[in-house]
């Protein structure tokens, strides 16, 4: 039996996302009648949807037999998948980072700068992110009572953090910025490049290849510039890096940078800005963690649960199979759905509750196994000093207007935070 035609066009439409009640119901209604089933759409491949927790880590844990690779790692319709395989010669994402590879690659890929975001090494960034999360708090302070957080704060505190780590200059961050807006809300009339509404979601294609095409020239430039004056940075790394014993690929170099310089930072700060909204509605909440700073690492994972920036990935079976008493086929699509397993009742007690002290907290946000986000210690420990820095000066907080959300159903989350708020 196939999910029901409304439901499975809830599961893949951007407006639904932007509204969150509308997803959000159409996976609760899933994870309670159809958990592990298959939605047929019109202009799209049929695709598994994976909506309980349990199910999203038995997917998660095999990464032999579920591959990112072989198919788009992200949900694309049938005519923008032949038009990238056209243009790939034959391979079916545009892209080639850890997020479209698999073992051996993705593991040999990975190496290259896994130390860079391992704890250990984010401890020597704790003093400079600090003063950064200072700053951005001061400015915050300096709009009087009243800012749009998402704007103001959210969007551009992690922004500056990941492309000081690159080793991108602070003047071409706006650029950074609008170009990572545009990557993932290309679906979204008020980011992407065409200012409107699409008319036909294959235009979205031509315009995320506009802007993978823009971040390749600049970090072209820059590759060319780290070969011959390498830096402290994480640019010099990737430039100079070897996999194999050979450099990168231009494509694979290309890739890393792009996720990286995007990924790097807009979770974090859709994060960021879903745990503002939260708390300027929750009030309880706000106090019970300005009372007790102890507890900003369980609100910190409590947001990343509650935001779930990446909506999904596509996996593809590489031989038939069985997950949760169905039988999956080799070459089989699964969508594993986020925000789903996070709202997952067998996993979460009052799961639409936001509790800033929840604990167990064991969200799949970052996913699971050998594909875990790699940047999850620092967007962590962005997030946890920049509530340590800001709870303390914060004296109170309350929703200036309605919020809103990015339509997308990939990466996304608030578009604009409006609050009113008293410093001490």
């Amino acid at each position: 039996m196939a999910i029901p035609a409304d439901i499975a066009k809830e599961v893949i439409d951007p407006k639904a996302y932007a509204d969150w009640q509308r997803s959000h119901e159409a996976f609760a209604w899933l994870r309670r009648n159809a958990p592990l089933d298959v939605a047929e759409v019109d202009g799209f491949d049929p695709f598994w949807v994976v909506s309980r927790h349990a199910d999203i880590l038995t997917v998660e844990r095999q990464n032999d037999l579920f591959h990112n690779e072989d198919r788009s790692a992200t949900l694309t319709t049938i005519e923008a998948d032949k038009r990238v395989r056209a243009m790939m010669g034959g391979k079916p994402n545009i892209l080639r980072s850890l997020v479209q590879m698999d073992n051996p690659d993705h593991m040999q890929y990975r190496r290259l700068t896994q130390a860079w975001f391992m704890p250990q090494n984010l401890r020597k960034l704790e003093d400079r992110i600090r003063e950064i999360a200072r700053g951005f708090i001061d400015q915050m302070a300096a709009h009087g009572n009243e800012c749009d957080f998402a704007r103001d704060v959210a969007f551009l505190y992690p922004l500056h953090v990941i492309m000081e780590v690159m080793g991108v200059p602070a003047a071409d961050e706006p650029r950074m910025l609008k170009l990572t807006q545009e990557l993932f809300g290309t679906q979204d009339p008020d980011v992407n490049r065409a200012g409107r509404e699409l008319e036909n979601p294959d235009d979205a294609l031509t315009m995320i290849n506009a802007t993978i095409l823009d971040f390749m020239t600049y970090f072209n430039a820059m590759t060319e510039d780290r070969r011959k004056n390498p830096r402290e940075d994480l640019a010099s790394v990737i430039a100079n890096g070897a996999v194999y014993g050979q450099p990168l690929g231009h494509l694979e170099a290309m890739s890393y940078y792009i996720i990286a310089a995007t990924a790097g930072h807009d979770t974090t700060s859709n994060t960021t800005a879903g745990t503002m909204w939260a708390l300027a509605e929750n009030p309880d909440e706000f106090r019970k963690v300005k009372n007790d700073l102890s507890m900003i690492p369980s609100l910190v994972e409590e947001s990343i649960r509650w935001e779930t920036p990446v909506k999904h990935f596509m996996r593809t079976a590489t031989d038939d199979t069985e997950v949760a008493g169905q039988k999956i086929r080799k070459g089989d699509w699964l969508m594993l759905s986020y925000p789903s397993g996070n709202r997952d009742e067998a996993m979460f007690e009052d799961p639409y509750a936001f509790r800033a002290d929840r604990t167990p907290n064991k969200h799949v946000a970052f996913g699971y196994g050998a594909h875990v986000c790699l940047g999850q210690h620092l967007g962590r420990m962005e997030m946890r000093i920049l509530w340590e820095e800001l709870l303390p000066r914060l004296h109170s907080v309350e929703l200036a207007g309605t919020p809103t959300r990015t339509q997308a159903n990939f990466v996304c989350g608030p578009k604009a935070v409006p609050i009113r708020f008293r410093m001490n």
